[in-house]
């Protein structure tokens, strides 16, 4: 019978304060780097890998994270188990296997986790068998390694079905107005939300405090700074 893999996926979006636009790390590896003739062959990815036998697997996934774009103390979050028997058994990514696995047609189940950062914050850098990393528009994403595409397909679903206060408050200032936190859900929802209804259900879920401060130095009227609560 054939072994069974267990690794880790990891869809870190940033937030694009400029731009105003969410964005995917993305790594870029060499799928033969012994070949002199195939050696500027490359193919996409998120960062991921197989996690060690021994190895608690957050763990495994902050190992992982940092070893591919020296990204480290992201708050990482489960999102999903892939285990589709022929997730790494495409031809595009057969050259790969064969040259960084020891069994190239062993079945990989694989754990998604998933982050949301400030871009400006990191500043992710290649490393291990990573040739290079970028910040990847949404809308953009090219072509992936294994089932990387539908990983991160399903990681911005679950990103806009699970929005709250720990996603949020990565993204925005310590003390912030309730015009910038709807931006900032619109801006991930990927829709334009009614400004009443916003702010009602926000403050009905209990999870903003007044700050008894405005905003300073702007040329409208200064809007009421609120801060998440400690709760």
């Amino acid at each position: 019978m054939s072994k069974i893999n267990v690794s880790v996926d990891c869809v870190i979006f940033g937030f694009d304060d400029t731009e105003k636009k969410i964005k995917v790390l993305t790594i870029e590896k060499k799928v033969n780097p012994f070949s002199k003739q195939d050696r500027k062959k490359t193919q996409f990815a998120i960062p991921g890998d197989l996690i060690e036998l021994d190895e608690d697997i957050d763990d495994a996934a902050n190992r992982i994270l940092f070893s591919l774009t020296k990204l480290d103390n992201l708050y990482l979050k489960q999102f999903k188990t892939f285990g589709n028997p022929t997730r790494v058994q495409e031809e595009k990514d057969k050259e790969w296997l064969e040259n960084f696995r020891a069994d190239p047609n062993e079945r990989v189940i694989t754990i998604g986790y998933v982050s949301i950062v400030r871009m400006e914050d990191y500043n992710p850098q290649a490393s291990y068998f990573a040739h290079d990393v970028c910040w990847t528009d949404i809308e953009n994403i090219p072509e992936m390694a294994f089932d990387h595409n539908l990983i991160v397909n399903d990681a911005i679903q679950f990103l806009r079905t699970e929005i709250n206060h720990e996603v949020t408050s990565e993204l925005l200032p310590r003390k912030f107005t309730l015009s910038q936190l709807q931006e900032l859900y619109e801006i991930i929802l990927n829709e334009k939300l009614d400004k009443r209804n916003f702010r009602k259900q926000i403050i009905n879920k209990g999870i903003l405090e007044k700050t008894n401060e405005k905003q300073k130095g702007v040329s409208h009227k200064p809007a009421e700074l609120y801060k998440f609560n400690q709760q």
